[in-house]
């Protein structure tokens, strides 16, 4: 395992309003090259960390870290980077502020161009909330990045996806050991109920219905219920929660530079993009991306045909793995 990294922004302030030092927290894989043209970033995704991300690379895989310089990076609120479980001070726990989606594409280009002087990344990939950051880099700094990939994600909140995700943080909410926020011990049964409702949303029907889960050596739809109250397990209750506002916040044209235009931050990604929905997912849906698609200068959409849903993006399938791997391959070929 590669050593965690760290680097720290002083006196920052959120969009929400408080000035905080924070901490990124960040893994890299292979040789910046002299030129520093090989760097490829992958955001985190919702309850997942750095190490989560690795299915997208590997030695002799498309994205190879001999080959490229990838910087794996932990968003804000996911327990590696500054969180409510990790933070030392009066915003701890349930008083953490919301760090949104922007204020984690901010601190990010801080990282690539003050401590690695990268003026250009080749690639920017992310799967769901990795893949909203990686929207909002196009968005935001169109001149540092070559190719975008989006995975199962989206450039704002549609509304039917803000009220899942706000569903499954108010089921959290009512279990008597969160405790308001205030919990002395992890409240494993308030995110064991948070799990319990996500296994209906992270797949499909038809993974269900056609006993797709059998091939993870499942047997029943109960083991891929227990599957994701595990999965969570890993996180704590209020990181869950800061995430889900950085979530339910997004919208890549709510800042001070696009002012809440939608298609004019759109219009701002001029990076050779691959948009890649999954046609079954059932909260970052193919219509909205398609939308998005229409008011970007260099993007094409290419659903994943994969009754996997959500998951199709998660690195659990291997046939959905291959056509990742595809779009990578052609994204990394673009001239720099």
């Amino acid at each position: 395992m590669k050593r965690i990294k760290k680097f720290v922004i002083e006196d920052y302030l959120t969009q929400s309003g408080y000035k905080l030092d924070l901490t990124i927290q960040y893994r890299t894989y292979g040789v910046l090259s002299s030129d520093r043209s090989n760097a490829v970033l992958i955001p985190s995704f919702y309850g997942g960390n750095d190490t989560d991300v690795q299915y997208l690379f590997a030695s002799g895989r498309v994205l190879d870290p001999e080959k490229h310089f990838i910087i794996a990076v932990n968003m804000f609120g996911n327990g590696c980077s500054t969180s409510p479980s990790n933070i030392n001070n009066e915003y701890a726990g349930a008083a953490f502020p919301t760090i949104t989606i922007y204020d984690n594409v901010i601190c990010q280009q801080r990282l690539i161009t003050r401590e690695f002087k990268i003026p250009k990344l080749r690639l920017i990939t992310g799967f769901s909330l990795g893949a909203a950051q990686a929207m909002q880099w196009g968005a935001l700094f169109p001149e540092m990045v070559n190719a975008l990939l989006p995975i199962c994600g989206a450039a704002k909140v549609a509304p039917h996806n803000k009220v899942f995700i706000e569903s499954a943080i108010q089921v959290l909410k009512q279990i008597p050991d969160f405790y308001q926020g205030k919990y002395t011990s992890p409240p494993v049964d308030a995110i064991g109920a948070f799990g319990h409702v996500y296994a209906a949303w992270l797949f499909s029907q038809d993974f269900f219905a056609q006993r797709i889960y059998t091939s993870l050596g499942m047997s029943s739809p109960e083991d891929v219920v227990q599957f994701t109250k595990k999965y969570f397990q890993k996180s704590d209750a209020n990181d869950l929660i800061a995430m889900a506002n950085a979530w339910t916040a997004f919208d890549i044209s709510k800042n001070i530079k696009f002012k809440g235009d939608f298609n004019k931050a759109l219009n701002a990604i001029t990076a050779k993009t691959i948009i890649m929905p999954c046609d079954t997912d059932l909260y970052f849906r193919v219509s909205d991306n398609a939308q998005e698609v229409l008011a970007m200068p260099d993007a094409s959409l290419r659903p994943l045909r994969s009754d996997w849903g959500h998951a199709a993006g998660f690195g659990m399938n291997a046939d959905d793995n291959d056509t990742i791997d595809k779009a990578i391959e052609e994204l990394l070929a673009q001239k720099l």
